[in-house]
């Protein structure tokens, strides 16, 4: 047997530097980041898989992260018990809580898992897991300790941290592991869908909206109809069987207003015909891929006027899009700014090192001899 359940991890204090938009207490780096910890358990051995989930408990974050434990695992367990998912149906109408209930016996299906789930309100039916969450939660807690600080640079740093630790814990488990992976079955030839599919319209404006996010699509796709694959921390849009975009993946706000995720090389085009655009802009400032740019922003727009502002700025974009040298610029706009200079293209470009391609010097061609062709015009019948 295995069991699912999803805990939540704000205990832990865990701030990263582009988090949810919540300041950090006590002074930290970061903001702090709200999410929770997907957990899966094999009720005998003990082996454990936990995923980082950024939104809510919902089908997607279940089935996404259940497939990368079955998968991790080498093995499917006969039977998978989860709580009674009472979370993943909130806020949705009967029709949607249908098709949830539908698609997640075609998952257990595909799989060939008994799906059983606890009676409401008796979470001790789910108790080799609840017990492992308290455990899991004091052992990152220590390990945080150990670490000396909880602030990650990254979501993908914070989730090979909690990888790292539960790779650990995993190795003490080593023989009873054996044991039962001798009662698993084989998987099957491939994953099944894991993620909610959509269709949206690229509009004029250069984006598409899902769920109240309008999220930004290079010029080239306006008017194009995407399928759209929505997972627990991205969303993937498809034109016919090709992979077009991908996006981090943001929830729409409870009051109705319109979030926006801006790619800055979807729109960068336009930007230099029209630089000033940038300081009306309602999305300008998610448009800056890191905290560098968003400082130098801020730093020339307070020292120059408005107009000289958005042409600098929109200059270190253009260089970070057609030297694809956007982490490499960071830092050194950040060293102009540590140095209290303002940040300026055509000087840091003489500063980028440059990637040429190395070519060859002589390249050997062995040339036929036309003689030979006479040889198959000969052996024509």
């Amino acid at each position: 047997m295995a069991l699912s359940d999803f805990t939540d991890a704000g205990s832990l204090g865990v701030t990263t530097v582009r988090g949810r938009g919540v300041p950090a207490p006590h002074g930290g780096a970061g903001e702090v980041f709200d999410h929770r910890l997907y957990h899966f358990v094999l009720a005998y051995s003990g082996w454990e898989h936990v995923g980082v989930v950024l939104g809510g408990e919902s089908f997607t974050a279940l089935a996404e992260n259940l497939q990368n434990a079955l998968w991790g695992l080498g093995g499917v367990p006969v039977e998978h018990r989860t709580d009674s998912l009472s979370a993943a149906y909130r806020n949705l109408d009967p029709d949607e809580a249908l098709d949830v209930t539908r698609r997640y016996e075609a998952f257990s299906g595909h799989y060939g898992l008994i799906a059983s789930r606890n009676n409401p309100g008796e979470a001790h039916e789910n108790g080799a897991v609840e017990s492992h969450n308290g455990h899991l939660k004091t052992a990152l807690d220590q390990a945080l300790i150990l670490r000396g600080g909880r602030d990650f640079a990254t979501v993908d740093d914070y989730r090979r941290f909690v990888d790292q630790l539960v790779g650990r814990r995993n190795r003490r488990r080593e023989d009873r592991i054996v044991a039962e992976m001798a009662a698993l079955r084989p998987l099957p030839a491939r994953r099944t869908t894991d993620f909610t599919e959509l269709v949206a319209r690229v509009t004029r404006t250069g984006g598409f909206l899902v769920h109240q996010v309008f999220y930004s699509a290079p010029a080239r796709l306006i008017g194009q109809r995407l399928r759209v694959h929505l997972y627990d921390d991205r969303i993937e849009a498809w034109l016919g069987a090709t992979r077009v975009l991908s996006h981090p993946r943001k929830r729409g706000r409870k009051d109705g207003r319109r979030l926006h995720v801006i790619d800055y090389r979807h729109v960068i085009h336009a930007l230099r015909r029209k630089p000033q655009a940038l300081a009306g802009s309602i999305y300008r400032d998610e448009l800056f891929p890191g905290t560098a740019y968003a400082e130098a922003w801020r730093r020339l727009s307070s020292a120059l006027p408005q107009k000289d502002a958005c042409r600098r700025m929109v200059a270190l974009l253009a260089l970070a899009h057609d030297e694809a040298c956007e982490t490499e610029l960071g830092k050194l706009i950040d060293l102009d700014l540590a140095a209290d200079r303002l940040p300026d293209a055509r000087q840091l470009r003489g500063h980028l090192q440059r990637h040429e391609p190395e070519l060859p010097v002589d390249v050997p061609v062995a040339l036929t001899a036309l003689a030979s062709f006479d040889g198959l015009l000969a052996a024509r019948p």
